[in-house]
């Protein structure tokens, strides 16, 4: 709902917040001042602009930073020169890019702290500093809560980080986006009907009410506005109610209107017990006037620290007094783009903001320390209203040492994460039938050529050739059609990391969750062309062999599927991650044992062709297919079909027989069975496993790159700088 659309009227009553849900919830009471039961009919109201809400009685939250420093090597420039001959080398090879350079400042709760410059002054770097988005090998300085050293893990507990990027899936709508956030990340002790409860608030809050029911939409499908998307994905991080908030330009993209109604849904969170600190380019005047304290950054210095309205006086004793008809914001960082162009830059406004901090920081401090409670009582109390949520409502009690260990990490136990990360990925691709589609049409063409080709094959020598033949090409193709998995992932990469990064689902509930609904989908895919090659090729065991065929080209489908799933979360790229899974496959193909036995494979190569995943379901449906000793394949005159013989009359065939038999010592008629399936087996040099075996190794690759997977996700997705 755009809020120059609304209707002049009195104050609005607010939709109920996330701490109003949690009273309501401790009390046990459903029926109060707030309608919890929404609907699609009932009228729903937006935030009140001009509403006042007072800050919270109980002592806040301080976080405090001090001298925050971060550089990172520069790029050296090639040269064609010896060291030795070039003058500067050692100047390049020590030179290194200052991003911030001894950063201090302060933020407390229930204010907004902004930290605003150009492009390139630092700001997203500073913003990632606080939010712990740094190597703390990177980073030097103190990040403090109350006095008391903000642990990366307690960090990821209580606050949240908006980024930039709006990282959302795009055939979710709107409202189904902000509930799936919702039971990602609010604890168990709420009702459903609570979380949709604060659900639908929020979307009221942002001025989503006229999108809650339209998808996201992205390159190939309509959906909502980039000022909606902007808000959403500012939502799904708020929902919780964090009592740190962190916030990468979440203006950018929006209207003056939309982007003031979002700073003012800021303002409530901030004054309901949050510390709100967020980047922005350029604010209006409006928005400025909802911000309680600036930091603004030059090149990564601080050149003015403190509350918009000392901008004034600040500017006046610096000696650039700011005209009483000029905005305030423009005024400041046009001043500094001017000083910036300068031989010194902003040396001389930075030196002379250090000045004026140390003339103000004997008020401040002594501010700060008459309200600043212990960082253990502090969060007590937060808890107690509602505000942390990751699944520790209730415990007010917080009596062991180490508060990042007291507090729960997550909303939920991993089981529901694992259903709700399915129910919301099952939901997401139903909507995209396509690409399922594509690759279920890929299966069929597939299998209807191999079908064809390969109709009816008898059990002559050719016959055999060409179902071993047939075999080869089925089992890698089952691989080859794994490679629609790799940008899966890839689509929800960052999406990923955001979730994870701030604890709204463990990364072994990704990965079990996704391991789990690729199996349904796998077996159908199995079953049709199982269906498709098996009796039109004419294979061999009837029902029984029909399932050992079928078992096969599942558990290929498993391991190709999980190979392909370990490689997108090592390979970031969708191009160089296809080109990376042909490759392999063909050596995987090439080692199988198809072109060329294991007796015959070099051996530096030999660990090469136990390593490939072609090769257990090739020679497994090579044991189904020939285990029956009592068949024959090759019966007397047969065994010339294969060598320049082939072409000789039969008469003559049958006297070579004969000739033969004299010669061996043994009677071989035109009856006498020559070549069995296991003597075929040899041939093919598979003897080490059984068919059994040879299943159960697969299906153990597919689980191994499953674990992989979490590895790659565990030691890959830090998402932090470093």
């Amino acid at each position: 709902m755009e809020l120059q659309n609304l209707p002049r009227k009195p104050k609005l009553q607010l939709s109920p917040t996330l701490r109003d849900l949690l009273q309501l919830h401790h009390v046990g009471s459903d029926q109060n001042q707030y309608n919890l039961n929404y609907s699609d009919d009932s009228p729903h109201q937006v935030i009140n602009l001009n509403d006042d809400v007072s800050i919270p009685t109980s002592p806040p939250f301080v976080l405090t930073f001090t001298n925050l420093t971060y550089s990172v090597k520069a790029p050296q420039k090639l040269t064609l020169l010896p060291s030795f001959l070039n003058k500067n080398s050692s100047n390049k090879i020590s030179n290194s890019k200052v991003l911030l350079n001894s950063i201090s400042g302060e933020a407390k709760e229930g204010e907004i702290m902004a930290v605003l410059g150009a492009s390139g002054s630092g700001k997203s770097t500073l913003m990632d500093a606080l939010a712990d988005r740094i190597a703390k090998g990177s980073l030097k300085g103190t990040v403090t809560l109350n006095g008391e050293v903000l642990e990366s893990k307690l960090n990821k507990i209580i606050s949240a980080y908006v980024m930039q990027d709006d990282l959302l899936f795009p055939m979710l709508t709107v409202e189904e986006t902000l509930m799936f956030s919702a039971e990602f990340r609010l604890p168990r002790s709420l009702t459903r009907s609570k979380k949709k409860a604060r659900v639908q608030a929020l979307i009221d809050q942002l001025g989503l009410r006229n999108a809650a029911k339209t998808v996201i939409g992205d390159e190939g499908h309509r959906g909502v506005s980039g000022g909606e998307r902007r808000r959403v994905s500012i939502g799904i991080d708020i929902i919780h109610d964090p009592i740190v908030l962190f916030l990468d330009e979440p203006t950018s993209g929006l209207d003056s209107t939309s982007a003031f109604m979002v700073v003012k849904v800021l303002q409530r969170i901030a004054r309901s017990g949050s510390i709100v600190i967020m980047s922005v380019h350029q604010p209006s005047s409006r928005i400025m006037n909802l911000l309680d304290r600036l930091i603004f950054l030059s090149r990564g210095n601080t050149v003015f620290s403190g509350p918009p309205a000392g901008l004034s006086h600040y500017f006046a004793q610096f000696g650039n007094p700011i005209p009483e008809q000029e905005d305030k914001t423009e005024f400041t960082l046009d001043l500094i783009r001017e000083l910036e162009g300068t031989a010194t830059g902003t040396k001389k406004l930075a030196d002379f903001n250090r000045a004026w901090q140390r003339r103000q920081s004997p008020l401040s401090t002594a501010t700060t320390s008459a309200v600043k409670l212990s960082l253990k009582d502090a969060i007590s109390a937060s808890i107690s209203r509602g505000k942390l949520v990751s699944g520790a409502a209730n415990n007010t009690n917080l009596e062991i040492e180490n508060l990042s260990s007291s507090v729960p990490r997550f909303a939920n136990p991993l089981w529901i994460e694992m259903v709700v990360i399915a129910k919301r990925s099952l939901k997401n691709s139903w909507r995209m039938p396509e690409l399922y589609g594509m690759r279920l049409g890929a299966i069929i063409v597939t299998g209807t050529i191999l079908a064809t080709m390969f109709w009816n094959l008898d059990n002559s020598p050719r016959g055999v050739e060409e179902r071993v033949g047939f075999f080869a090409f089925a089992m890698s193709t089952t691989f080859y059609t794994c490679a629609e998995a790799m940008p899966v992932f890839l689509q929800e990469r960052y999406i990923f990391m955001r979730e994870t990064a701030y604890n709204a689902y463990r990364r072994s509930s990704y990965v079990l969750s996704h391991s789990i609904i690729t199996i349904p989908s796998l077996m159908f895919l199995s079953l049709v062309f199982a269906v498709i090659t098996f009796w039109p090729v004419g294979l061999a065991g009837g029902l029984s062999g029909f399932m050992f065929y079928l078992l096969f080209i599942f558990a290929a489908f498993w391991a190709g599927s999980s190979f392909v799933t370990f490689l997108s979360g090592v390979v970031a790229h969708v191009m160089l991650g296809f080109t990376v899974v042909v490759s392999v496959l063909a050596y995987f193909l090439l080692f199988s044992g198809f072109f060329i036995t294991r007796d015959r494979i070099p051996g530096y190569w030999i660990w090469f062709h136990y390593l490939s995943l072609v090769k257990y379901p090739y020679e497994g449906v090579l044991q189904n297919e020939f285990h029956d000793q009592t068949k024959c394949f090759v019966r007397g005159i047969q065994i010339f079909d294969n060598s320049p013989l082939v072409t000789v009359p039969d008469v003559l065939k049958l006297q070579l027989l004969k000739d033969l038999s004299k010669t061996l010592g043994t009677n071989i008629t035109s009856t006498t069975c020559l070549t069995n399936g296991l003597d075929i087996l040899k041939q093919q040099g598979v003897t080490d496993l059984n068919k059994w075996s040879s299943l159960w190794i697969i299906v153990a690759w597919g689980f191994l790159f499953r674990f992989f997977f979490y590895l790659a996700l565990l030691l890959g997705s830090k998402n932090k700088r470093r």
